[in-house]
C-alpha cells in the first residue's frame, strides 16, 4: 500500500521534510515514488509548500496520509479534516 508520508532531511537538530508518496513498509528515509512538497517547522509560523493537485491525485489513488502528513495537508487546506481522520 502506498503512503503520504514525510522524510527527514536537513541537518543535525535542524530537521526538513519532505512529504512524498512511499510504500507503506519501506524505510523512512529509503525510496519513494514521488515527492509532493516540502515542510518547514522551523519558520514561524511553520511552512508547508505543496503540489496539491498532485496530492489529490495520488488520494483519489488510494494513497492513506500517514497521521503527520494528514495534519499538515489539512492546515494547508488539501484534504478536510474528516477525510483526515480515515
Amino acid at each position: 500500500m502506498l503512503k503520504i508520508r514525510l522524510t527527514r532531511i536537513g541537518k543535525t537538530k535542524k530537521p526538513y521534510y519532505r512529504l512524498v508518496v512511499a510504500e507503506e513498509l519501506g524505510r523512512r528515509d529509503g525510496r519513494f515514488v514521488e515527492t509532493l512538497g516540502s515542510y518547514d517547522p522551523h519558520a514561524d509560523p511553520p511552512v508547508a509548500k505543496l503540489d496539491a493537485e498532485k496530492t489529490r491525485e495520488w488520494i483519489t489513488k488510494g494513497a492513506q496520509p500517514s497521521e503527520a502528513a494528514a495534519k499538515i495537508l489539512k492546515r494547508a487546506g488539501v484534504i478536510e479534516a474528516e477525510a483526515a481522520t480515515k
